[in-house]
């Protein structure tokens, strides 16, 4: 098992120091869901929801949310990402939404954050579009599913 790079020696949380990095092509893939109501994704599916476009809306969230997770998390590097890619399926027989964010950028770090917050942040906005009617709304698996690029290559979730 690696050791924890946002430590230090004394054990304090620092910013890792990516400096002598080499500047590589670097993609990361991840995915989660949001259980509902039929009703409440009938509402979505239907373009019916009040408040709009739910999945356009939370599509331009997870774009948003990508270029802010360095704000937002605390030891991440602002980067300058190349691509973010955001889809969504309906699972009508689970009455589930997935969203699957992919992430890319040339640089001295991952992306695989960018990634994650992507997905949380979609889902979180599908929530708020549709809490009025759907309270009980759950996000759940929400995981990476791959990286490529970097120091320590590919990682692919098994």
């Amino acid at each position: 098992m690696s050791k924890l790079t946002h430590l230090n020696a004394q054990g304090q949380a620092h910013m890792v120091d990516v400096g002598d990095k080499a500047h590589t092509k670097r993609t990361a893939v991840a995915t989660g869901n949001i259980t509902m109501l039929p009703a409440t994704l009938q509402l979505i599916t239907k373009g019916e929801a009040k408040k709009g476009d739910v999945l356009g809306i939370a599509r331009i969230a997870a774009i948003q949310a990508s270029k802010k997770t360095a704000d937002l998390i605390p030891l991440c590097h602002p980067i300058a990402l190349t691509s973010v890619k955001v889809n969504f399926d309906v699972l009508e027989a689970e009455s589930t939404i997935t969203c699957q964010v992919t992430c890319e950028t040339v640089g001295q770090t991952g992306v695989e954050m960018e990634a994650l917050t992507a997905v949380q942040v979609a889902l979180l906005t599908i929530y708020d579009m549709c809490k009025a009617v759907d309270r009980g709304m759950v996000m759940r698996e929400i995981k990476l599913l791959e990286k490529h690029g970097g120091k320590s290559g590919d990682w692919v979730a098994s």
